[in-house]
């Protein structure tokens, strides 16, 4: 859920309708996002978490340029997994372009919009490998449709 730099820092889930922060973590020496009430505890999204920022995003650029966009609203994404040496967390604008999280600005606040649809439900297995297994899922559907 949140990068590997974030790994010595105590962390959470985030949960919808909260308000986060960017900062940077004492010890990490990365930024991510944390909960205004508690700045020393990263929040970790899932990719497909929807964020809402409270102004145009701003970031600094691989060469430390300071940048921002017009753009308030991002999706939180994974970039190359497969790279262990780079950082993963990224936000993604609705014209697909990406920014990591580690390079938005400190201070910036941005609600949880929504979570992804598999945080929110857990995944059931409706397909049933037995004859008693079938009619449970059958009387549980049942159950539920009353």
């Amino acid at each position: 859920m949140c990068d590997y730099s974030l790994h010595a820092v105590a962390s959470r889930p985030a949960k919808a309708g909260e308000t986060l922060i960017t900062t940077t973590f004492r010890g990490a020496g990365t930024r991510g996002f944390a909960a205004k009430t508690e700045p020393e505890v990263a929040v970790c999204l899932l990719p497909g978490t929807e964020l809402a920022f409270a102004d145009a995003v701003a970031y600094d650029d691989d060469w430390g340029w300071k940048k921002s966009t017009t753009v308030r609203v991002a999706r939180f994404r994974k970039v190359e997994p497969d790279v262990s040496y780079r950082h993963h967390d990224a936000i993604e604008f609705p014209d697909g372009s990406t920014v990591l999280v580690t390079q938005l600005r400190k201070g910036q606040r941005a609600t949880v919009l929504q979570l992804p649809i598999r945080a929110q439900v857990p995944e059931r297995s409706t397909k049933a490998t037995t004859p008693a297994e079938a009619h449970e899922t059958e009387a549980a559907s049942a159950v539920g449709k009353q």
